[in-house]
């Protein structure tokens, strides 16, 4: 099986929203947060963190196939993905260390606040075993389809339970949002990763290049379906007695889907058109490959001591500057983490150096 670098592309895509999204947090004055350009911008770069875990569950499904088909075991396949889910978990803490450690000054509990990798590697553990529970496509995508659907109209109801109150406080913020506490929570936002997963068990299944391109023809036009429905539906009165459009609504859950999956599609379709004109864009596809070490590395340059006379004091034109150039500064960061690793395997040994292939 020949690696998908449209799936590359996507998640190189997923990068540069995501340094979009903190860049412009971080830096732009607060005088111009309520103009309809920062409104904007902000509504795409709430896109970043769906399209990872999207993402992550579509490549979870093809990893585990790939893995099945080289070892000849579902279960051995099973355990690789599951050992990776948890080490996303474990990487979780550990990047909170990090940043307790080189931006001092925060409190300690800060190094249990719920983010995007503490939700991700559960989930990531969670669809695995529902793929190995499954053998047939049909049945895999009816799976991961039920699940996200489960995840995504329970999330109000969920959010408003009694019952939650009676949990650990820590297991509440993997629940419930509770201010600084919580940036990401499980309902809705596992959902994702079940959405992707039922997408890479119809991708995984597939290995004619014209079947493929049916199949993305079809996944775009069932996005558009879900933007259209979501928008639809959030015009009607809402059935639940508390619930917040662009929190907690599924009908915004379905309408982030939908959008996932057509530019899913489409990064296909220029995938498609660049292969044929022979263009070959490697900066994007070591993006892609680099997303975890990116996002590892930017966040604390964002946000930390390092950018700190920029917090907060840049126009909208100035932080838009300074995000290209942030960009390109961490793609030069790739570049000086593959010539070290690749200097260190070299180092007191013969011959030519060893080529480096990162994947996240």
């Amino acid at each position: 099986m020949t690696r998908r670098r449209y799936i590359d592309w996507a998640r190189a895509v997923a990068v540069l929203v995501m340094i979009e999204a903190h860049t412009l947090d971080s830096w732009t004055l607060t005088s111009v947060r309520r103009s309809i350009a920062f409104r904007d911008a902000q509504i795409l770069g709430g896109f970043a963190a769906p399209l990872f875990l999207w993402l992550a569950g579509v490549s979870l499904v093809l990893s585990a196939s790939n893995a099945a088909r080289r070892q000849g075991s579902r279960a051995a396949a099973v355990d690789a993905v599951c050992r990776r889910g948890l080490e996303v978990f474990v990487l979780a803490f550990l990047f909170r260390l990090q940043g307790f450690i080189v931006t001092p000054g925060g409190a300690i509990v800060s190094l249990f606040r719920v983010d995007i990798l503490n939700i991700m590697g559960p989930a990531i553990v969670a669809a695995a075993i529902v793929w190995g529970l499954n053998t047939r496509t049909d049945r895999l995508v009816a799976s991961y389809a039920a699940i996200t659907l489960a995840f995504a109209m329970l999330t109000p109801t969920v959010r408003a339970m009694p019952l939650v109150d009676r949990l650990p406080m820590w297991i509440q913020w993997y629940v419930r949002p509770s201010g600084d506490m919580t940036l990401f929570t499980a309902f809705p936002w596992a959902g994702f990763v079940f959405a992707g997963a039922a997408v890479g068990a119809l991708v995984a299944a597939v290995e004619d290049p014209a079947v493929e391109r049916r199949l993305q023809t079809w996944l775009a036009a069932a996005g558009a379906a879900f933007i259209v429905v979501g928008f639809y539906t959030a015009s009607l009165p809402t059935i639940y007695s508390r619930s917040s459009f662009w929190t907690s609504s599924p009908t915004w859950f379905a309408i982030r889907v939908g959008v996932l999956m057509v530019t899913f599609s489409a990064i296909y379709l220029f995938a498609q058109i660049a292969e044929r004109h022979g263009i070959a864009l490697v900066p994007l596809e070591r993006f892609g490959r680099s997303s975890l070490f990116v996002y590892w590395i930017h966040v604390e340059l964002v946000y930390g001591y390092a950018s700190w006379p920029v917090h907060g004091k840049l126009p909208l034109w100035g932080t838009a500057i300074a995000y290209v150039a942030f960009s390109v500064l961490m793609y030069k960061s790739i570049d000086v983490r593959d010539r070290t690793v690749r200097w260190f395997k070299t180092r007191g040994g013969a011959g030519s150096p060893v080529p480096v292939n990162f994947t996240t």
